[in-house]
């Protein structure tokens, strides 16, 4: 098997099997078939309603704990640091494993930035083994430039300039810049330019500031 090592040094298989559209009650066999025959990196979701099944397969396979990969992911629904956080303790005690290896966000909607938080707590509880290790804006910094935009943040202090700068040590998964793609509403949040009503407001703005009309 080939592994990835990720930016804390934990190394993830580069293949792994998905219970994606597995039902419970077909999640355990199928899980436990997947590590007969040498899958050790198994991926599911708190949205699958399947972790049962796959820690069931795991305590039964007599295969070390750490010899296996674990990957979840929290649930829009649970989109805040309060509800991300107990979501994370309920998939811990359905997967019946102290640790999960990788836990991400499913989608990047509702509170994300609340939920991400849950999640560095975590890893500095010892219950999630890896993620990106970078802040939320240093992640949206990084997309951004994979996305091939140029990217000019702005701070006033000098530790988060240098966070801003830091984003060149570390890549997002495919999974990630798909749910980084589908936040995107094609509008400008700060100043849109194509509103009638905030360009009627932006020129009575610039003419009260001219001694006479604009044009």
């Amino acid at each position: 098997m080939k592994y990835k090592r990720l930016n804390n040094s934990v190394l993830m298989p580069y293949l792994g099997y998905g219970v994606y559209q597995v039902s419970p009650a077909e999640a355990e066999r199928c899980v436990a078939d997947a590590l007969s025959v040498g899958y050790r990196l198994i991926d599911t979701a708190q949205a699958y309603g399947n972790e049962e099944g796959v820690g069931a397969a795991i305590a039964k396979s007599g295969i070390p704990r750490e010899e296996i990969f674990i990957t979840s992911k929290v649930w829009v629904s649970n989109a805040t640091y309060e509800r991300a956080a107990a979501s994370i303790e309920e998939s811990l005690a359905k997967l019946g494993t102290d640790y999960i290896d990788l836990m991400l966000l499913h989608q990047a909607y509702g509170d994300y930035h609340g939920a991400y938080r849950a999640l560095e707590d975590a890893y500095d509880a010892g219950k999630i083994r890896a993620k990106y290790g970078k802040t939320p804006a240093q992640v949206i910094l990084r997309a951004l430039i994979e996305n091939d935009v140029v990217v000019i943040p702005k701070s006033t202090h000098k530790d988060r300039m240098e966070q801003n700068l830091n984003v060149f040590d570390f890549e997002l998964s495919d999974e990630d810049l798909s749910a980084f793609a589908a936040i995107d509403e094609n509008k400008a949040l700060v100043l849109d330019h194509s509103d009638p009503q905030t360009v009627t407001g932006l020129l009575n703005w610039i003419t009260s500031q001219l001694d006479g009309p604009l044009y």
